[in-house]
């Protein structure tokens, strides 16, 4: 697709514009984004703007209403003893200050992730080819563990055990593969 402003090169950016139930794209080239990148940014004064967006998702615990009032309780009240940002900001902005607000704010953190995140609160990245092995059997005791909780809580204690024993097993080859790594 070529660019509808130069008409020269290739169309790299595609935007969709929809107001009012109108429907308008836009298939422009790198270069004549950047010169005409204003009519697509989101004015600050604008009643939608993505950091207004940003900031729903992340007070989701609060009321569209209680967000624009200036009476904070709770979380909010909260600040970064470095950067001196509250949980407020956060929540505003979408983003933190600095590495220290991770430790302040930690507590109101995971169901937010959970929320940004489909529901996934753990990192599922790659694993060292080296060490892959060990994190794997790791993962599964950690899984194991959970489901056998769960199990012992609706006393199916038939396949608690069963868990058990898979957990005890792992962990056997986890203790000697241990060895024969060091």
């Amino acid at each position: 697709m070529i660019c509808q402003e130069c008409k020269q090169r290739p169309a790299t950016m595609h935007f969709t514009k929809i107001i009012n139930g109108e429907k308008t794209e836009f298939h422009l080239c790198e270069q004549c984004a950047k010169e005409h990148g204003d009519m697509f940014m989101f004015y600050e004064n604008d009643d939608f703007s993505l950091n207004n967006l940003l900031a729903g998702l992340l007070n989701f615990q609060t009321p569209m209403k209680e967000m624009t009032t200036n009476t904070f309780s709770g979380p909010d009240i909260l600040q970064c003893e470095t950067c001196k940002m509250t949980y407020h900001q956060f929540t505003q902005i979408g983003r933190f200050g600095c590495s220290d607000c991770y430790r302040t704010f930690a507590r109101y953190l995971p169901p937010i992730l959970k929320r940004l995140h489909s529901g996934n609160t753990t990192h599922s990245g790659k694993i060292p080819k080296r060490k892959g092995g060990v994190l794997h059997l790791r993962k599964q005791i950690f899984v194991l563990k959970q489901k056998l909780q769960e199990l012992v809580a609706r006393e199916e204690f038939e396949k608690a055990a069963e868990v058990r024993d898979q957990i005890r097993s792992l962990e056997y080859q986890l203790r000697q593969r241990g060895e024969g790594e060091m």
